[in-house]
């Protein structure tokens, strides 16, 4: 069996076989590529039925429709109101002395966009992309009935140990949740591209060590999610034992974070693009996933990451 798209019979374990015609095509030959093999039926483009749905539908950029999708708390006159403080309160965080910097790197807040519209216009972006992906926003991991209990993810539980989020780390990343709670979100743009599908590019320069987004979505066993056809299974714990390790899928719920892309990380090139960083810290004894910036990214560069940062399994030697 040959790739239609390529000619190729290797790598024939990546190789989808179309339900309607049987003619092959790898999972990287496809445009945007497959994160796997689909564990059900699949067609190619060319047996696939129409769709039924319109061209990509954007978001509503109103203000009513934007609040009630990202459940903001605070009206509009009340964010303006509190929007100097908090970002008062971003700078008097970054103007600590250099000298503290060099004993340890923190954590920085996010700086949110001061235009209003602006800042509508990037929310739009990512409730495009999430009602298009048929997901619900959540800016926490979700503990839904039928999979793991909350009491499930104790990080103390980790292989080999887990770091603790620093105090002051700590309140960055409230400051942050709280940020995002008024609307203020960080100064990002969610876009589609023909290749990689959506995408997430930077909206504004970031300063290095800049707190992005936790990373978020229905928290599930490891084991109950082996077959399963998301793209964006992130690891939370990993345990001794492989029955109690957890993963987070953003499949139904989750933010920003499931747009990210990653680097392929057998080139050179690949690795070079990666401007943002995973870690998982224990905070107040849970796992969390944390992504924040590894240097300083300009406006309009999008934002990439290693998949592979822990385990080394996921195949990204045909990433884009």
């Amino acid at each position: 069996m040959r790739c239609d798209v390529c000619g190729s019979g290797e790598r024939d374990e990546e190789l989808m076989l179309c339900d309607g015609c049987d003619r092959g095509r790898h999972i990287f030959c496809l445009r945007p590529i497959a994160a796997r093999v689909p564990t059900g039926p699949w067609f190619c483009p060319s047996c696939a039925p129409p769709r039924t749905s319109k061209p990509l539908k954007s978001f509503p950029m109103t203000q009513t429709k934007i609040v009630d999708f990202f459940r903001i708390q605070k009206g509009a006159e009340d964010v303006e109101a509190e929007k100097c403080g908090s970002f008062q309160d971003v700078k008097r965080r970054r103007k600590r002395p250099l000298v503290i910097h060099k004993k340890r790197r923190r954590i920085l807040p996010y700086i949110p966009t001061e235009d209003k519209v602006q800042r509508l216009k990037q929310m739009a972006s990512l409730a495009t992309a999430m009602t298009s992906s048929k997901m619900r926003f959540s800016n926490e991991l979700t503990y839904m009935p039928g999979m793991a209990r909350r009491s499930s993810n104790q990080a103390r539980l980790e292989k080999g140990g887990m770091q603790v989020l620093p105090k002051d780390d700590k309140e960055t990343i409230e400051l942050c949740r709280t940020m995002q709670k008024r609307g203020e979100c960080p100064p990002l743009l969610v876009v589609f591209d023909s290749r990689e599908g959506f995408t997430v590019q930077a909206d504004a320069d970031i300063k290095d060590m800049t707190f992005i987004s936790e990373y978020t979505g229905d928290v599930d066993y490891l084991e109950k999610r082996v077959h399963d056809d998301c793209d964006s299974i992130m690891t939370l714990l990993l345990t001794e034992d492989p029955s109690k390790r957890l993963v987070i899928c953003p499949d139904k719920r989750g933010n920003i974070s499931r747009f990210i892309n990653g680097i392929n990380n057998h080139t050179l090139d690949g690795k070079k693009k990666q401007n943002i960083k995973c870690v998982r810290y224990d905070i107040n004894g849970e796992s969390h996933v944390l992504l924040v910036a590894c240097r300083d990214i300009a406006c309009g560069e999008k934002l990439y990451y290693d998949y592979n940062g822990y385990e080394h399994e996921y195949p990204t030697h045909h990433f884009i």
